[in-house]
């Protein structure tokens, strides 16, 4: 004792009351199962994939009677094998202890999109802790910093009429009426919106790609370079000072391309340029490159969708290769390995902006409970929908309406905070499929 500061000794304290306090939160909000049998241990029995909708939705079972799900996104259908491929990884294990099982097949997954298995049975297991400890998993991951969660447009999109400068003005009047009330847009132009790009005759040295999806990339003609500026511009001038205009860029671009299009916007005040050197299905992150486009502009540069882990956005923030990052807790690893990778950002300056829009409605609460925690370098994430829209009646916990004004309150149940209505989900399940909630 004689050896404590003062300071130690106030803080030990306040640990030691920490704890208690948690404990019996904790006992209070056990299963009745294990507080009749008074076991304090809880094991993985299984884990499941279905398909539902079009998402990839991941159980994992307990002998405690808790179940934690997670969700890939939905255009990811074929995934499922992948996630059954960790089965015997993780049976035995305490769920609870999140890190440990992560040990164990973390080093099995890939960039985009073979890391949304992993980061899928990530966020399950985290659902899992929050309901055994009786809190939300806010809690678990530091608690709050903010109580509600700015979004911005993900999944929401409206139809376009074409592709000329006033198609998007009248495209952005819409998505400013949204009554979700957006206070950031982001926008696809350039070599993401193939629409776009082909739109403007010989807009690049190079032919459009047919078949498979495919990404073009290619030098850009003046032409088409004032195509899509023209396309911004029209789009900026209807959203006005008040809602911030981010651009999905890419990938595709070369430097020299990037750089005179990202300063012919600096007057526009664009939030973002995303994506334009690497980005969607791209395994490395490209640094170098990165960096000569984020030294050449006062536009912030943004990119890390398809980044798998920690590791791999060691060059980008060290570098100071992007001013944002933005990785996808369904890709990244989970929303633990977020985290860390936002707080490793905020040391050196670096914002972020999680991507998700095709996370589904499982993957909008794992986003909530971790947009909560992240330090003061978070921007916005990206909005998911339930794709069909009766996901929305087979998930119970979700408030109504889910955003106000451009933000989400963050919820307080424990775990994960939402359910699936079982009856109302059975009926959306294959054959194959049909067991999932037994």
């Amino acid at each position: 004792m004689a050896d404590w500061t003062r300071r130690g000794f106030v803080g030990s304290l306040w640990g030691i009351a920490g704890a208690t306090s948690l404990a019996g939160q904790q006992r209070s909000n056990m299963p009745a199962r294990e507080m009749r049998t008074g076991q304090g241990s809880i094991k993985i029995t299984d884990l499941r994939c279905a398909i539902i909708g079009r998402n990839p939705v991941i159980r994992i079972v307990t002998d405690q009677g808790i179940s934690g799900y997670g969700q890939a996104e939905s255009t990811k259908a074929y995934l499922k094998p992948m996630v059954l491929f960790y089965k015997n990884y993780i049976l035995g294990e305490d769920p609870t202890n999140v890190e440990r099982v992560m040990l164990k097949i973390r080093r099995l997954g890939a960039f985009k999109p073979w890391g949304s298995a992993v980061s899928a049975i990530e966020i399950a297991l985290w659902d899992i802790a929050g309901q055994a400890a009786g809190v939300p998993v806010y809690k678990l991951l530091g608690g709050k910093v903010r109580d509600r969660v700015r979004i911005y447009n993900g999944g929401v999109r409206f139809p376009m009429n074409g592709q000329t400068p006033q198609d998007y003005a009248e495209n952005m009047v819409k998505m400013k009426e949204a009554k979700e009330g957006f206070t950031l847009i982001k926008q696809a132009v350039g070599f993401h919106n193939p629409a776009m790009m082909r739109a403007a005759p010989n807009g690049w040295y190079d032919e459009p790609r047919t078949g498979a999806p495919h990404a073009d990339r290619g030098l850009l003609t003046e032409r088409g370079l004032e195509h899509i500026i023209a396309c911004v511009e029209a789009m900026k001038k209807v959203l006005g000072k008040d809602i911030g205009l981010a651009l999905d860029c890419g990938p595709g671009w070369t430097v020299k391309d990037a750089i005179t299009f990202a300063r012919a916007l600096e007057p526009l005040h664009i939030t973002w340029l995303e994506d334009l050197i690497t980005g969607d299905y791209t395994p490395y992150p490209n640094a170098d490159l990165f960096r000569e486009v984020t030294q050449s502009t006062s536009i912030p540069i943004h990119t890390g969708e398809q980044i798998y882990l920690r590791e791999n956005f060691k060059d980008l923030i060290e570098k100071q290769a992007v001013n944002i990052i933005g990785p996808d807790p369904v890709d990244v690893g989970g929303i633990a390995e977020l985290k860390w990778i936002a707080e490793y950002a905020d040391f050196h300056g670096i914002q972020i902006a999680p991507h998700g829009i095709f996370d589904g409605l499982i993957g909008l609460a794992a986003h909530v409970q971790m947009a909560a925690t992240l330090p003061q370098n978070y921007i916005a994430f990206e909005y998911p929908l339930g794709q069909p829209e009766w996901w929305c009646e087979i998930v119970d916990g979700l408030p109504d309406p889910i955003v106000k004004r451009g933000f989400i309150d963050v919820w307080d149940r424990p775990g994960l905070g939402v359910t699936f209505n079982v009856q109302a989900a059975k009926s959306h399940l294959s054959d194959e499929d049909r067991h999932f909630f037994d």
